[in-house]
């Protein structure tokens, strides 16, 4: 991929982000919101992924609290416990997709997104990423943001200090390759945070984001349980958690394409959050 081809796209990233916003409490951040309504697309059927991550066996709950506030901008302060929910003026919420970018899953759902402009999160994972850069760049001309969701999606509570930040920054170079800049928030594989996360994470330059409300998509519940979980639990300053990969996500896809505009009409905003780290 050309240099300048990147340098494009980190252009295009950051043309709707005038303001910019650090986390002056846990959850407080700008939001950059988008709008418009419009038909969704049609389901199709894409290529497998060559290196498919496995369905997962069992999500943990992620760690209560907010944690403490930043105190030196330019710096990321090391946390004890991960964001739950963003705060923000009005009816905005995030969505966010874990696991990808799967080319079988994720193209339908950025259709879906960009039909009704809204950006969303995703927090990938390098083996996925790396075969799929792809979908990355286009994740940087559409707006989104890409977090870092390890490298092979390990429990981190299991691996050395020096597993847990191969995982992390190995994850950290691709998105950066593909997307045009280093990732700002990580999440740890099934909620499971730990110490060493938390202080790796930080000094990689990224914040730990956890979810409110869980979609389980990953037991693939079925369509309308999905949809029934995200409606259910709609509130201000909300995190979604749903999934691009790790398993069939085509209930995930059906879902988002129910959900998202009725949560538009019901007066919320899906938006992103951003921060300034320098």
């Amino acid at each position: 991929m050309k240099k300048d081809q990147l340098l494009t796209r980190r252009g295009a990233l950051f043309a709707g982000a005038a303001a910019l916003g650090a986390a002056g409490t846990a959850g407080a951040v700008l939001w950059e919101t988008g709008g418009g309504q419009a038909k969704p697309p049609a389901p199709a059927a894409g290529p497998q992924a060559s290196r498919p991550l496995k369905p997962s066996a069992y999500r943990l709950q992620p760690l209560t609290g907010y944690g403490p506030p930043r105190s030196t901008a330019g710096r990321t302060l090391v946390r004890h416990e991960p964001f739950l929910k963003m705060s923000g003026r009005g009816r905005t919420m995030v969505l966010t997709f874990d696991d990808g970018p799967d080319p079988r899953y994720t193209p339908h759902i950025l259709d879906t997104l960009a039909e009704y402009d809204v950006r969303a999160m995703f927090f990938v994972c390098g083996e996925m990423a790396v075969d799929n850069q792809d979908l990355l760049a286009r994740m940087a001309d559409e707006g989104h943001v890409v977090g870092n969701h390890t490298w092979s999606h390990p429990l981190l509570t299991r691996l050395t200090r020096k597993q847990i930040h191969s995982e992390m920054d190995r994850t950290s170079d691709v998105i950066e390759e593909a997307y045009g800049e280093r990732p700002q928030w990580f999440r740890a594989p099934y909620g499971a945070w730990n110490r060493a996360a938390f202080q790796l994470g930080a000094e990689m330059g990224m914040e730990p984001l956890a979810w409110t409300v869980d979609t389980l998509d990953w037991t693939t519940p079925g369509t309308r349980s999905i949809v029934h979980r995200v409606e259910g639990g709609a509130a201000p300053g909300v995190v979604v958690l749903s999934h691009d990969a790790g398993g069939d996500r085509s209930q995930s896809v059906r879902a988002l394409r129910d959900y998202l505009p009725q949560l538009l009409d019901s007066g919320y905003h899906m938006s992103v959050p951003r921060r300034r780290t320098a």
